[in-house]
């Protein structure tokens, strides 16, 4: 069974790398394969034949199912025309609402569509919509005050599930599948709509509406007992899973030190708020409740006590929303809970791989996020190292202090245990691993998982004033606990970071962590550590001599290019500003970099102070070291204030870098003393050559700048790839300019149906009529580009398709 179900696995994760799905009569296909495999499978005996046969029927069913799933899914689409279309809906609130600066966000269960023509528009069942706060023609617009299982009506206007495709990034669209979310939009403003958004019902009963209604009614009262405190946020996240109130800086420090799997509803509290129940419950139904009622002879105490703790699992799981993760742990519990009940625990890694099954059988898509392969890595890194190994009774014979010893030495061990075996995977995961953790986790562990979320649990829920006093206890707990990480944190060596592994790197290092953690007696152990010795000594790929590579992000309206020479990496501009939380260099950029290795760059050019290329500035300053900054910025803007070793970009500045030559075109000093020019115009105008080929980056210039450059610098335009000015804007990409260039690539950076409308379908189509190949960063993902003795493009939505992309 556990080779069929590991198989099961594999498929399923096979199945979520692929391009596109397989015909319906392909799959139907395996189906009849995995079934033939497994009514042969029960007549071979030897293992050695068996357990491939096993594994073979599990891979072809999985695939099979998943692909299925899939398909199931994605049968609900937004048709393309309604795109940008203004639509009227009837539904109910069908999430806890997320407030924002700018408004608020949450999900909606589309119930009908009103239409004015006898023609009803097909939209999704499911939709993420924003209601956005902002400024009408005559007054300040402010959004409804949503609450789960309202019904309104709202006029919308929707898009397909779109998000940034970059490596090592976040796949927005994977996600929006998986919650079963197949459109995204806005809710319009009433100004000018013929059907006015309005409330229809207070609340609908529904479970999953009576869920969501209390875990709102939680979250205020926390936030009511807790006014303007700085960790309100993380009492929220233990109690309801809701983790978005959590400030970026607070997730820096729990990233740093190991700990950020506790500030949730993680599997841990999970676990251990179960455990609690069941075995208060064992033990007061063996007293029968300190009655006569006998209770155990109506079913065993163990039974009971494994109904007790699967059912306050499922509550508390319910409370954070029924999120992935914490359906993760809920299916093993149940699996346990059951073995217990029908008395079927006979081997640990049974109930182990039965759980794995059942979670990527309810959830296909779960394998491709790091907490499944987490929380499961932690649990058989906890079964190799205990079962037969770590095992004592407590019996009479051991006084209280050696049973607390045994406890704190299994704990200790334990720990470490998960601490090393995960090395590998967190590695391959996140390209670091926390070297303070095991100090931080073995002081937040127990206070947060038995102070902690009990106080926050039962504070939650109880009467004030009792419910003030608990929840202002544990927000001290976690203020002291947040002061001490982020003293450790600080420490430079807090964090190893080095590139991901590639896949024999990972292998070896998995196979030297399962030879150091082997039982006593296994030879020479400590060699398991010189297997780690490439993983840690890995270091960033980088171009060979005579080449240079530029990465373009795919970072929605924005701009934001990495070039990279043998010995030296220039960042030009920082992507846009999201929101005070979120921009271009701590969603985009930085991930990016850490997941390369890349510490440090030599330098970071911010052509202007438009959003939407300094956004991420800020965030980057903080998370990578920099050597020089050269900007066009004010004297006076936060950015340049932060900025190490500032200069301002002007025309005549050039240096080498390895054999490549880096020029700046513009802008002229004298621009800085004039007040009618607007940041556009200042633009710091880079072009960098290698050998024969070049690529120029303009930034946001317009037409009055390129007629400049025509006029003063027509010799040195010429470029093999060009950066559109002003991302393709009406205003910008002149034909006299775009013939000095003489570009056979465009690059586009812009974000998927901008507000702008860029690039203007004029510009874009001047381009192809010039015979220039157009790339578009919201159509091929992140774009890179590598120079040498050719010049190579590659797209990532192309090399790295996948089957729910455009979809």
């Amino acid at each position: 069974m556990r080779s069929a179900i590991i198989g099961f696995v594999v498929g399923i994760g096979w199945l979520q790398i692929q391009a596109a799905l397989p015909a319906q009569s392909f799959l139907w296909l395996l189906v009849a394969m995995g079934i033939l495999l497994a009514c042969s499978a029960r007549s071979v005996q030897r293992p050695v034949f068996k357990i491939p046969v096993l594994a073979a029927c599990g891979a072809a069913l999985g695939f099979a199912w998943a692909a299925l799933f899939a398909q199931h899914y994605l049968a609900q689409q937004l048709p393309k025309e309604l795109e940008g279309q203004d639509v009227t809906v009837v539904g109910t609130i069908d999430s806890l609402p997320i407030h924002f600066e700018q408004g608020v966000r949450f999900n909606f269960m589309v119930e009908r569509v009103v239409a004015d023509s006898g023609v009803v528009p097909v939209v999704p069942s499911r939709l993420a919509l924003s209601w956005y706060t902002g400024f009408g023609k005559n007054e300040m617009r402010t959004v409804a005050d949503v609450r789960p299982g309202e019904r309104w009506q709202l006029t919308v206007r929707l898009r397909r599930p779109h998000g940034n495709a970059n490596p090592y990034g976040f796949d927005y669209e994977v996600w929006l599948l998986e919650q079963n979310l197949r459109a995204t939009g806005s809710v319009r403003p009433d100004g000018k709509l013929l059907l006015k958004n309005r409330r229809l019902d207070r609340f609908v009963v529904g479970f999953g509406n009576i869920v969501e209604r209390c875990r709102g009614w939680l979250r205020d009262r926390i936030f009511a007992a807790l006014p303007e405190k700085e960790y309100a946020g993380v009492i929220v996240a233990l109690v309801v899973g809701d983790q978005r109130a959590v400030s970026q800086s607070d997730w820096k420090i729990f990233n740093r030190s190991g700990i950020s799997h506790l500030i949730s509803i993680s599997g841990l509290h999970i676990t251990m708020i179960a455990g609690l129940f069941a075995a208060l419950v064992f033990a007061l139904w063996r007293r029968s409740f300190f009655t006569q009622a006998g209770l155990p002879l109506l079913l065993p105490a163990q039974k009971a006590a494994a109904l007790a703790g699967a059912g306050a699992a499922l509550i508390y799981v319910l409370l954070a929303g029924f999120g992935v993760p914490a359906q993760r742990t809920l299916y093993m519990l149940s699996v346990v809970a059951a073995a217990l009940w029908f008395g079927r625990i006979t081997s640990v890694s049974h109930v182990l791989c039965v759980a794995l099954g059942v979670v990527a059988l309810l959830d296909p898509w779960a394998v491709l996020w790091p907490g499944f392969w987490l929380s499961f890595g932690a649990v058989a890194v906890i079964l190799y190292v205990s079962v037969g190994r770590m095992q004592w009774h407590a019996d009479a014979e051991h006084s209280a202090k050696q049973r607390w010893m045994k406890t704190i030495k299994s704990a200790t061990l334990t720990q470490y245990a998960v601490t090393v075996g995960l090395v590998p995977l967190t590695m391959l995961l996140f390209g670091q691993i926390s070297l303070i953790s095991p100090i931080a986790n073995a002081v937040a562990i127990p206070l947060v998982s038995f102070v902690v979320t009990p106080l926050s649990l039962a504070g939650s829920v109880l009467p004030a004033p009792l419910s003030g006093w608990l929840l202002g206890f544990a927000h001290v707990l976690v203020e002291w606990l947040a002061r001490g990480l982020g003293w450790l944190s600080e420490f430079p060596a807090a964090v190893w970071m080095a590139p991901v592994p590639p896949p024999w790197i990972f292998m070896l290092a998995l196979a030297g962590t399962f030879w150091l953690l082997a039982p006593r007696g296994w030879p020479v152990r400590w060699l398991g550590l010189a297997a780690w010795l490439p993983l840690f000594l890995n270091v960033p790929l980088h171009p060979k001599p005579g080449e240079m590579w530029v990465t373009a992000f795919d970072i929605g309206q924005g701009t934001a290019l990495l070039i990279e020479t043998e010995r030296h990496r220039l960042l030009y501009d920082t992507g846009p500003f999201y929101s005070p939380e979120s921009n271009g260099g701590n969603r985009v950029i930085v991930p990016y970099l850490k997941a390369r290795g890349i510490a440090s760059l030599d330098a970071v050019m911010i052509s202007h102070n438009d959003n939407d290329h300094s956004g991420g500035a800020l965030s980057i300053f903080d998370e990578i070291k920099v050597g020089w900054t050269s900007s066009s910025l004010a004297y006076d803007s936060p950015i340049m204030q932060a900025a190490p070793n500032h200069r301002r970009c002007a025309v005549g500045q050039a240096w080498s870098w390895d054999g490549v030559r880096f020029e700046m075109l513009h802008p002229a000093p004298a621009s800085y003393d004039s007040a009618k020019w607007k940041p556009n115009a200042r633009s710091c105008t880079l072009k960098i050559t290698l050998g024969a080929q070049s690529i120029l980056l303009p930034g946001d210039i317009e037409a009055v700048q390129e007629q400049e450059l025509v006029d003063s610098s027509a010799d040195k335009l010429q470029a093999s790839v060009l950066l559109a000015p002003h991302h393709g804007s009406g205003t910008s990409s002149t034909v006299a300019f775009l013939a000095a260039v003489k570009p056979d690539i465009a690059l586009f950076q812009v974000g998927y149906r901008n507000r702008y409308r860029h690039p203007k379908q004029e510009i874009f189509d001047r381009y192809g009529e010039l015979g220039i190949k157009r790339l578009r960063n919201d159509d091929a993902g992140a774009i890179a580009l590598r120079f040498g003795p050719q010049l190579d493009v590659t797209e990532y939505r192309t090399d790295h398709a996948r089957y729910w992309h455009g979809r």
